[in-house]
Formats: structure tokens, C-alpha cells, sequence
């Protein structure tokens, strides 16, 4: 058998007809940038997520770069987040002219902790940008009392967290909240695309200028900027496929379930949804010290099984110059120990079954059948 880690050609052809009936609407009103159905998303995004605003944007990237920008986060300026993560979260600060400076993580979660973020304070420190990684949500009540209690503007990364909550709320509610809406994600475009969530009406209305070249109308330029739209194309297959996020999370739900039923004792397992966390589940990521046989062994049975991320931020090439750094001793134990299971909705449960089964075998040393 063979387990694909995703299959998007799966996952858009049930909605086929819907998906070309959106695209020929735009087509025949014409209104490519900036349509209807852009607003028409920000506004059912706002009564999804408990937000004020959503302001899309052409990537989850520039999501954060607008936020860094918009919260005047630039040069001079230090901001701490996290090594592990993807190498956008830290691109972003440094083309705001800023400069990363990285927290470690906690064992448990593998995402920010908050225990070590008084140890990263600089003097230099303007904001904290904390990585909802793998649809499992930070401590960011934590995170943000901190930031309250130094001044500090908080910036959450949530790519990877549409449909996730902490303690009722969704991620992206307590500060500025950047979105991916990458073909990868949870809730995916067709392309690249992203948005912004606040809760402040003049920072909604400068974002609105800087990712559209700074327009405050179509003959007023107030400021430079950059463009950043999201294209109607995209927002009107994204108004289609938010109809089917909640049973997809289900889906995905129901895979976590079952995969820590099946692996209780086998491997460490992510952290379990409670009454204060609740994940979409973007990722199932377990660990075990013997990480790369794993891999190579369940690639050998069929099973495509991914590694989020094997090369933490501050020890790629691109990033050399910040080093030596702050020690990250439970970053560098995470990375090399954990793995990515197929999780996707259009998985079937005989193949997640065989997936447990062929992980079973592996890692207890006998041959998979």
C-alpha cells in the first residue's frame, strides 16, 4: 500500500464543480483585484475567527512582514521567536531590518517557551512573534502578560494554525495574527495567499493601504508600500472551501485519535487536545531518538513521512551571521528526533491503519508485511 503524505488532487476533487462555478463568476463580473469576494472572505473570516478585522494579503510571508511593519518593528529593533520553524517566520524580521533573536522551546509542546523568554530579553526587544506550529497553539496567555509587562508588541505566527483555540479564543485574536493560506494548510488556496486579523480599526486601515501600494484611494498614494492583494481568483475558491474546514479539522481529528491509540507507548506523541488547547491537527508529529531509520524504513513500506523541520533556523546558511546565538539545547534535541505522519482528511482508514502497522514494525524491529 501506499500513503502519500498529501494529495491535493484528492482533496479538490470533490468540490470540482463548485470551485470552476466560483472562478466563472469572477470571470464574468471582471473585478480581478480586489472583488467582491475578497471582502466578502475578510468578513466571514472576522465572524469565524472573533476578530474585528481580516485584511488579506498575496502569502502568510508578507502577512508578517506587514505586521512587523505596521507594529514599526525595523531596524535597531530585536524581536524574539523561535528557531524552529519555518525559515519565512525569521525572513520576515530580518526584511523588516530587524534581527531574530531566538527562544527556546518547551520539551513538551516543541513550541515557544515561556519560561525562557525573560533570559532572551535584549534591550533591544520590541516585540515577541510567538509560531503556532503544527496547529497546536502556544501558551499565549503566558506570552502575552510578558509582553504586556515589557511594552512589547505581540505578533503571532498562526501559518500553520486556521481553526485552532486556546482557552475558547482563536490564535491570531490577542495581537496582530498572520495567516497562511498556503495549498499545504488546513484551510488552502489554490496558490499562495494569507491575511492579517486585528482588532484595532486604524491598524486595519493602514494595512489595507500597504498592501495595496499605499492607496488610499485610486488617485491618492499616502504612503509607500509595497503589493501584497490577494487575488479575487483566489478568495472566491477560498469562500467555497471554508465551507468544508470544520469537517476536515473532524477528519484530521479522528486520524490523532486513533494514531495515539494505536502508538501509546511506541513513540512520543504530541501533546493531547484539553479544555484550554484545541488543535486543527495541520501535523502529526511524533519523536523517537532513532528518528532517520524510522523514516527510511517507513518510505521503504509506501509510507511518505515528512520532517518538520530537520534544520532549525539558526543553523541554515541564510542566517549564519546571527551566530553564535543563545544555546538551544531542547531546539536542537527536538529537531533531530521528530517526524511528520500522514494526517490529511482524504486519507482513508485503512491507510492510516497501515501506517501505525508498518510504524509498529519499524520501530519494534520486525519486517513489515
Amino acid at each position: 500500500m501506499r500513503v502519500p503524505y498529501v494529495d491535493l488532487g484528492a482533496q479538490t476533487q470533490p468540490l470540482r464543480d463548485r470551485l470552476l462555478e466560483a472562478v466563472a463568476l469572477v470571470l464574468e463580473h471582471g473585478q480581478y483585484i480586489l472583488g467582491p469576494e475578497v471582502e466578502e472572505l475578510e468578513e466571514r473570516l472576522c465572524e469565524r475567527l472573533g476578530v474585528a478585522h481580516a485584511i488579506t494579503v498575496n502569502s502568510g510571508t508578507d502577512a508578517i512582514a506587514l505586521a512587523l511593519k505596521v507594529a514599526d518593528i525595523g531596524p535597531g529593533d530585536d524581536v524574539l521567536t523561535v528557531s524552529h520553524s519555518f525559515f519565512a517566520t525569521a525572513s520576515a524580521i530580518e526584511l523588516a531590518g530587524a534581527r531574530p533573536v531566538f527562544v527556546d522551546l518547551d520539551a513538551r509542546t516543541m513550541l515557544m517557551d515561556p519560561d525562557d523568554l525573560e533570559a532572551a530579553l535584549t534591550p533591544k526587544t520590541r516585540a515577541v512573534l510567538p509560531v503556532h506550529l503544527n496547529g497546536f497553539p502556544c501558551e499565549i496567555d503566558r506570552i502575552g502578560a510578558f509582553c504586556d509587562q515589557h511594552g512589547l508588541r505581540l505578533i503571532e505566527d498562526c501559518a500553520q494554525a486556521f481553526g485552532t483555540r486556546f482557552h475558547g479564543r482563536s490564535v491570531g485574536s490577542s495581537g496582530l495574527g498572520c495567516f497562511s493560506l498556503h495549498p499545504l494548510k488546513v484551510f488552502p488556496a489554490g496558490g499562495d495567499g494569507g491575511f492579517i486579523t486585528t482588532n484595532d480599526s486604524e491598524i486595519a486601515q493602514r494595512l489595507r493601504r500597504m498592501r495595496n501600494i499605499g492607496l488610499r484611494d485610486r488617485d491618492h498614494c499616502v504612503e509607500v508600500a509595497g503589493n501584497s492583494r490577494l487575488d479575487t481568483m483566489q478568495a472566491a475558491m477560498l469562500l467555497v472551501k471554508l465551507d468544508f474546514v470544520d469537517d476536515w479539522i473532524t477528519q484530521r481529528r479522528a486520524h490523532a485519535e486513533a494514531y495515539s491509540q494505536l502508538l501509546a507507548d511506541l513513540v512520543t506523541l504530541p501533546p493531547d487536545e484539553d479544555t484550554d488547547h484545541s488543535t486543527n491537527w495541520s501535523s502529526f508529529v511524533i519523536r523517537h531518538p532513532d528518528r532517520d531509520r524510522i523514516l527510511a524504513a517507513l518510505a521503504d513500506a509506501g509510507v511518505e513521512a515528512k520532517i518538520h523541520y530537520p534544520i532549525p533556523i539558526h543553523r541554515q546558511e541564510a542566517f549564519a551571521h546571527l551566530l553564535p546565538g543563545r544555546p538551544l539545547p531542547v531546539t536542537d534535541e527536538v529537531v533531530s528526533t521528530m517526524l511528520s505522519l500522514p494526517v490529511t482528511p482524504q486519507m482513508t482508514d485503512a491507510q492510516r491503519s497501515y501506517v501505525a502497522e508498518a510504524l509498529v514494525h519499524v520501530v519494534q524491529g520486525a519486517p513489515t508485511r
